[in-house]
């Protein structure tokens, strides 16, 4: 089954940062639109960021705008989340997913809403605390 691979997560304190990574060794990344995901317990998810495919165009949420910053280097079939300025309230696991041809998607919405998501990863976790 063709699968994505999140990693970077842990444990970091307020105002620390993170770099997630989102990276499959099974298919090519290049015509896949990025999106993060996370999910905190008791909360339903929620789009955090997304990439286009050629990485021109992006989208946040409001809660990581300024802190969080969304890459891609296609050459190394990964995409990633630089996450600074982290807060407790980032706490949650983080999920990477993939749109084919979703540019259109990202640029509408963070959450891909409406799309089609074709792959997964099993997600990382974050943990803000002091």
């Amino acid at each position: 089954q063709l699968q994505l691979v999140e990693s970077g997560g842990g444990l970091v304190q307020p105002g620390g940062s993170l770099r997630l990574s989102c990276a499959t060794s099974q298919f090519t990344l290049d015509n896949y639109a990025i999106g993060w995901f996370r999910q905190a317990p008791g909360k339903e998810r929620e789009g955090v960021s997304c990439i286009s495919t050629s990485g021109d165009i992006s989208n946040y949420d409001a809660s990581v705008k300024g802190r969080f910053t969304i890459s891609r280097d296609n050459a190394k079939n990964t995409v990633y989340l630089q996450m600074n300025s982290l807060k407790p309230e980032d706490t949650a696991t983080y999920y990477c997913a993939a749109d084919l041809f979703g540019d259109d998607d990202c640029a509408r919405s963070v959450n891909f809403e409406g799309a089609t998501i074709d792959y997964w990863g099993q997600g990382t976790q974050v943990t803000v605390s002091s």
